[in-house]
């Protein structure tokens, strides 16, 4: 019976641990999708179990452990990708044809597949090979040259993980949902590759297109949007709160000069000559109240003023607890506890009134996936004695 849900009937195999890949998978379950882990066989010292919490806790998925590396694991995972829409992986470049399962191989089972590859820097180029993390994909991509600087002149270390869930995971999520449109006209899949240093580089289009029509280079202060003018900024109030400012249309900008009593500064919003004296006016008037009282003032009044919350501040903010943000869980082990609930916007979800129920990394759904691709007991007992799956 259907879900209702968007992607309901949609088979992914997940190939991928951290990353874009899982963040790409984690959305497409959360619309609907069948999702299924596709683990290595664990290894005593080599894997780590992750915290019970760890990308939503493997909510709603699948999973079962194969050993790539032999003939019964590998023609188990080809099986599997015989009844799949999406397989998504993120091996180094390279490293999926030579196990044997890289997107030829795979099409020649399964010629709809979307075969998503996800990668730092992409399946080729003179960078393909590098290893990388999240902050090195924001610093080739601009990101960081573009950001406030930190006390030393260094650029800052960025408080979320923008590359691997921006740049690649959305990245990725968006190709996999056109290439399924695409495939609906054609019957044909075809192979993604997704590179989180490209999605970097899209995110900042709007300054690398600047540079690229005008020859000027953007950095911290250029742009308003970069922090050059006192209209786009944070400022610190009585009480140690933050406030964020970011009243670029003069009609807001105007507002809150007024309910701050420094209407002396509304036509000079971007006079360059001035905004020394306009911040530190700025800087003298929030301190003289908290953070929550500005707000309060502010917030209601047409003037882009915010707070700057911390995390536990975010988790009992009104806002996101009206919209459904938050969803309880149990877990075996762990308990019970919150956890962001799927962002489905207004999309068919689950009963809200009943606990997502998480499952420990070690139980697997070998026997039920192997029997739908049509292994028997026999054979199921047979792939896990040689150690081919669990």
């Amino acid at each position: 019976m259907g879900t209702g849900a968007p992607l309901d009937g949609i088979v992914v195999l997940d190939l991928a641990s951290v990353g874009p890949a899982v963040r790409a998978s984690r959305a497409l379950a959360d619309f609907g999708a069948t999702v299924v882990k596709v683990a290595p066989m664990p290894r005593s010292g080599v894997q780590i179990t992750p915290p019970a919490y760890a990308y939503s806790g493997g909510r709603g998925l699948l999973r079962i452990h194969v050993d790539m590396k032999s003939d019964g694991g590998r023609e188990a995972f080809l099986r599997l990708a015989e009844d799949a829409d999406v397989l998504i992986e993120s091996f180094r470049p390279g490293v999926v044809d030579r196990l044997g399962i890289g997107y030829d191989t795979v099409r020649d089972r399964n010629p709809a597949i979307v075969y998503c590859s996800t990668s730092g820097y992409g399946q080729d180029g003179p960078h393909a090979q590098w290893a990388g993390h999240d902050l090195n994909y924001l610093a080739v991509g601009g990101f960081l040259h573009c950001s406030g600087r930190r006390a030393d002149g260094g650029p800052p270390i960025p408080g979320a993980t923008v590359a691997d869930s921006a740049g690649g995971g959305m990245h990725a999520v968006t190709s996999i949902l056109a290439a399924l449109v695409g495939r609906e006209h054609s019957g044909e899949g075809c192979h993604l590759d997704v590179a989180a240093a490209d999605g970097v580089l899209s995110l900042m289009s709007l300054y690398v297109d600047e540079y690229l029509a005008t020859g000027a280079e953007p950095g911290p202060g250029h742009y308003i949007l970069t922090g050059r003018y006192a209209c786009y900024d944070s400022y610190e109030c009585a009480d140690g709160g933050w406030v964020t400012v970011a009243a670029i249309e003069p009609a807001f900008w105007a507002n809150l000069c007024r309910l701050l009593d420094l209407e002396r500064w509304a036509a000079h919003q971007t006079d360059d000559a001035v905004q020394d004296d306009i911040r530190a006016d700025l800087r003298d008037v929030f301190r003289t109240r908290d953070r929550d009282d500005w707000v309060a003032l502010l917030a209601p009044a047409d003037t882009c003023v915010a707070p700057v919350l911390d995390v536990a501040e975010v988790t009992r903010d009104p806002q996101f607890r009206h919209r459904g943000l938050f969803v309880e869980a149990t877990h075996p082990d762990a308990g019970t506890f919150e956890q962001v609930a799927p962002p489905l916007a207004g999309m068919a979800a689950g009963d809200p009134s009943h606990p997502v129920e998480l499952r420990r990394g070690d139980v697997t759904d070998t026997d039920a996936l192997l029997s739908e691709c049509g292994y028997t007991p026999a054979e199921i007992a047979a792939l896990r004695e040689e150690g081919a799956v669990q």
